[in-house]
């Protein structure tokens, strides 16, 4: 325990608590604009969009998990420790879930309550999932595992399959799950292959035991 506080006061030296500071509050900062940037859309009906985001369906991409869980990857394992990736996602989904629902309920004038408590309760174990996916950068074969791990999710929120069928949700779901697998890469591309292998593996058993869309 001793040697884990030594390595993030250490990790922690190498940025002024100012420059930490201001990180923390851009990535704030980032989740407020696209909260509200969601609702956004999603209060604009379909045909007064330009043609660009109709045929990407962005509405209905920043609507499901796959998106957020990838941004919520990216802030975790490029932050310096994994107290800061802690501090830096769960100040990101609480500045998104504010915006949104303070427009949803002061300008498009209804407040979805049912939806509400899923974004919250999962705001709430988000520094926990934080926490652990900041050890997904790692060398070891745990690191492995949790990347494969963190892979499956992905998938399982991009993908939709089964016997005889695959298919993507949409092209910006495809496109979020290969650019996590950009981010999670490992040390080698054989390593890398395996992460994937394993994650998918791992996705289909999920799929069979949780089958739920997200």
């Amino acid at each position: 325990m001793l040697n884990f506080l030594n390595n993030i006061r250490s990790a922690e030296k190498k940025i002024s608590l100012k420059r930490q500071i201001i990180n923390t509050a851009a990535i704030a900062l980032l989740g407020i604009a696209l909260g509200a940037l969601s609702k956004f859309l999603d209060t604009v009906p379909d045909n007064h969009l330009p043609a660009l985001l109709q045929y990407l369906d962005v509405t209905n991409f920043l609507g499901r998990f796959a998106v957020w869980i990838f941004l919520a990857v990216c802030i975790s394992v490029y932050s310096l420790t994994s107290v800061r990736a802690v501090i830096n996602v769960f100040l990101f989904f609480t500045g998104m879930i504010l915006s949104y629902y303070l427009y949803s309920t002061f300008i498009a004038g209804f407040f979805p309550k049912s939806y509400a408590m899923i974004w919250i309760g999962f705001t709430v174990v988000s520094p926990l999932l934080a926490f652990i996916c900041w050890y997904a950068k790692g060398q070891s074969r745990i690191s492995l595992f949790l990347s494969a791990g963190i892979t499956a999710v992905l998938f399982n929120m991009s993908f939709v399959y089964g016997i005889g069928y695959f298919n993507s949700l949409s092209l910006l779901e495809a496109l979020t799950f290969l650019c996590g697998c950009a981010v999670l890469k490992r040390q080698t591309v054989i390593s890398t292959v395996i992460m994937i292998g394993i994650g998918v593996a791992l996705a289909v058993l999920l799929n069979i035991v949780t089958p739920f869309s997200f």
